[in-house]
């Protein structure tokens, strides 16, 4: 039979990337959570930890687990989300809606795009208190799966068959530059030789970005990366060189006529998908799903 108190601390350990983590999280000795990893590998019958490797890189890096280790886990994590589902379904039960909601929203949708929605659940369910977690679409996948999120929200479609993508709705994108770059012919000649500005990898928007790139055949010289849209416009309008932004956050920055859109064929009328993302494991809370019909106009 699997000893779950033992799972629960190997899942720890792997989770705080650390014995010591892990001891810190639980309330326990790191002699008592060290016990319990061999202890659970000895019940198993496989080494989960390689000891040699997480040893050379014990300096702020996780340890590092074996091919069994790795597969332990994912059981793990999926044992340990449905405890979660379990206990967030009882305890919003009790006193009808009165609980805990943590959403997961990529940079755009958190900042422009939820607001509304999480105003109208405030309304209708004032007893939940709403936590939203901000990242780019592949730290929030990350987190859903290692069930820190209830729901999430980000922009794009995520190719992991754990997680269940559904359709939102669309958001549409510019590419844009300051007057200097953008007026006169050879503007794909200047997007060569200047400086195309970027989200990091992982983000929504800079899988569109490398697509819209590609096909255009362009190749910058020089590449800057920051991590905010906001960030990016506004180096844009000092005047840096190009960038695709949603449409959102331009707006009012192409009507003080600091920025230009640059229209070139295969450029015009781009967009992504936003998308509301589920772990495949874990069914939703009722506040979760509550959140989920406000999101798509069931409720």
């Amino acid at each position: 039979m699997l000893n779950l108190h033992l799972m629960r601390i190997f899942y720890t350990v792997v989770q705080e990337g650390s014995f010591s983590g892990a001891a810190t999280v639980l309330h326990i000795s790191q002699p008592a959570v060290s016990q319990g990893v061999r202890e659970l590998e000895s019940q198993l019958g496989l080494t989960l930890v390689d000891r040699i490797q997480s040893r050379k890189s014990q300096h702020g890096q996780k340890i590092q687990l074996t091919a069994g280790g790795s597969a332990v886990f994912d059981h793990a994590r999926g044992i340990f989300a449905l405890e979660k589902a379990a206990v967030d379904d009882i305890e919003a039960r009790v006193g009808a809606h009165i609980g805990n909601l943590t959403l997961g929203a990529s940079t755009t949708v958190a900042g422009y795009w939820l607001p509304a929605a999480m105003a109208g659940f405030a309304r209708r369910y004032p007893g939940i208190k709403v936590n939203v977690r901000v990242a780019n679409t592949r730290v929030i996948s990350e987190w859903l799966l290692d069930c820190q999120l209830d729901l999430a929200i980000v922009e794009g479609d995520v190719e992991d068959p754990r997680i269940e993508s559904r359709h939102w709705r669309n958001e549409g994108l510019l590419l844009v530059s300051g007057a200097e770059w953008a007026q006169g012919e050879g503007v794909l000649e200047r997007m060569n030789s200047g400086c195309w500005i970027q989200r990091e990898e992982g983000s929504g928007t800079r899988s569109v970005c490398d697509r819209l790139l590609a096909s255009l055949g362009v190749l910058p010289k020089t590449t800057l990366q920051i991590a905010s849209n906001e960030g990016i416009a506004r180096c844009v309008t000092n005047g840096m060189g190009f960038a695709l932004l949603p449409r959102v956050v331009v707006s009012e920055l192409l009507e003080l006529e600091r920025l230009q859109e640059v229209v070139l064929p295969g450029a015009e009328h781009l967009s992504r998908s936003l998308c509301e993302l589920r772990f495949r494991d874990r069914p939703l809370s009722p506040s979760a799903q509550a959140f989920a019909d406000i999101l798509h106009n069931k409720a």
